[in-house]
């Protein structure tokens, strides 16, 4: 009987404690170098990106959308003239937002990038804001809406 009793809290012990203590010394790195890299990159192209935008959404919105970093994709990235050459053509999506970080639509960059250069060698906008996505306060900011009628949800609010 005594016997039940150590063994019982011994396995439930090392259950617990042994099993739990590989989680976290793993050799994970959620910042890796990789990551770094990538987010420098975005940084560096986000005034691009801003500027256009500001353009395109100018007679979509009441204001220009903000476009943060984790908001963009990298669709695809091509060397230009093979290995070791340092010309590329970068593919990126992004979804640009208003106020609480309502999206506002999505748009496709083509930047070709070289030593001395960086220009947006094609831009498509992809998709509009779409009223029903906002809520009823932040109704206002969609131009081109009915005259005293804001659409939300299935719900018709009249001004």
């Amino acid at each position: 009987m005594s016997k039940r009793f150590v063994l019982f809290p011994l396995i439930l012990f090392l259950f617990l404690f042994c099993g739990s203590a590989s989680f976290t010394e793993g050799k994970y790195d959620p910042d890796s170098r990789e990551l770094q890299l990538q987010d420098m990159l975005l940084l560096t192209l986000l005034p691009y990106m801003e500027s256009q935008l500001e353009k395109t959404y100018a007679s979509l919105l009441t204001v220009s959308p903000a476009l943060y970093p984790y908001l963009i994709e990298a669709k695809s990235i091509d060397r230009i003239s093979g290995f070791r050459t340092f010309s590329f053509f970068l593919t990126l999506e992004a979804t640009p937002t208003v106020g609480p970080h309502i999206a506002a639509g999505k748009d496709r960059f083509i930047f070709k990038i070289s030593p001395h250069h960086v220009t947006i060698v094609h831009y498509k906008h992809l998709k509009d804001p779409v009223l029903s996505d906002f809520p009823p306060n932040y109704a206002d900011m969609v131009k081109n809406q009915p005259l005293g009628i804001r659409k939300w949800g299935k719900a018709l609010l009249v001004n």
